[in-house]
């Protein structure tokens, strides 16, 4: 599948609009639950213990587009390991490298991950597939795809058709759809394990954490 080059998304994840995007979400995990719980009434910390407990701690776990490391930071709290990320943009790459012991951080997009094929357990996103273009989503996804041997975990902004949104006055950063359900129809070897549908408390928007398992 040919890689995309340059795209619009990743050069303003690169530069300042991205940076600024990291400076306003500079938050300890503990703050993330917060948010989580102000946002959906529910931890993020106990979201990932539902889906997670039939992985093991040993699990090899790659987050694509970790930031500054806090999902790979509550995962370490919950006793994971074997944890690994990557991420496009060097700044928060340095923020992440400066608070993390023990996980490997890579810079590179969801569009070469620079590991071969079936090399970690479980592949996940966190509000990332969101600011990748339809356009260029099959790839990203077939590369997250191919680099898991067995799951497949997203939290994403959920809509049943996909619809852009206008993210901080910028047009052409953010989409919701179905993210289960395009993985669902582009890997016949992938099922579905679990989905939660997470209505915003204080709005009209929803997100949906899902985990897919390969079945072959």
């Amino acid at each position: 599948m040919r890689q995309p080059s340059k795209t619009t998304q990743l050069q303003e994840w690169e530069g300042d609009f991205g940076r600024e995007y990291t400076d306003r979400n500079s938050l300890t995990p503990q703050q993330v639950d917060e948010l989580w719980r102000k946002n959906y009434g529910v931890t993020r910390t106990e979201v990932n213990h539902t889906f997670l407990q039939s992985i093991p701690t040993n699990a090899r776990i790659l987050e694509v587009g970790c930031n500054i490391a806090n999902q790979l930071l509550l995962l370490q709290q919950l006793g994971y390991s074997n944890l690994h990320g990557i991420e496009v943009q060097g700044y928060a790459l340095d923020i992440a490298r400066s608070r993390v012991r023990g996980i490997n951080l890579v810079q590179s997009s969801a569009f070469e991950i620079p590991y071969k094929d079936g090399y970690f357990d479980l592949v996940f996103t966190a509000g990332v597939l969101i600011h990748i273009s339809p356009a260029d989503l099959p790839v990203a996804m077939a590369e997250i795809h191919r680099c898991s041997r067995a799951f497949i975990m997203g939290a994403e902004y959920y809509a049943a058709q996909a619809t852009e949104v206008t993210y901080r006055n910028h047009n052409g950063l953010l989409w919701k759809m179905d993210y289960a359900q395009e993985y669902l129809s582009r890997f016949p070897d992938l099922q579905l394990v679990q989905e939660q549908r997470l209505p915003y408390l204080e709005s009209q928007n929803v997100d949906s954490v899902f985990l897919l398992r390969k079945t072959v």
